[in-house]
């Protein structure tokens, strides 16, 4: 494990990313406190940058992943309010502008 300091890293930073790429992980510094990490990807983590990206956004809830084929949709419940209502609340919201 090596530590480099902040400015160090602004100007070297393509040898330690080369560093963590090849396994090794790198503890960022500023002012002898330690600050942030770059480290190998995880093994789960996919090499595609698009599939990694959707991964954490499914992780994060951002994202829904898609169904399978053959399976049944989610079941929804019954609505909250009724359109009529929701209008209402709406213009009403409006109105103040």
């Amino acid at each position: 494990m090596r530590s480099v300091g902040i400015r160090v890293l602004n100007s070297k930073l393509s040898e330690y990313v080369r560093l963590a790429a090849s396994g090794e992980t790198v503890l960022v510094t500023d002012r002898d406190r330690v600050v942030a990490e770059i480290g190998p990807p995880r093994s789960t983590r996919s090499p595609v940058l698009a599939d990694a990206m959707l991964a954490d956004a499914v992780r994060k809830g951002w994202l829904t992943p898609a169904l399978s084929p053959g399976s049944e949709p989610p079941r929804g419940g019954p609505p909250e309010a009724a359109l009529s209502v929701l209008l209402g609340e709406l213009e009403g919201d409006r109105s103040d502008r």
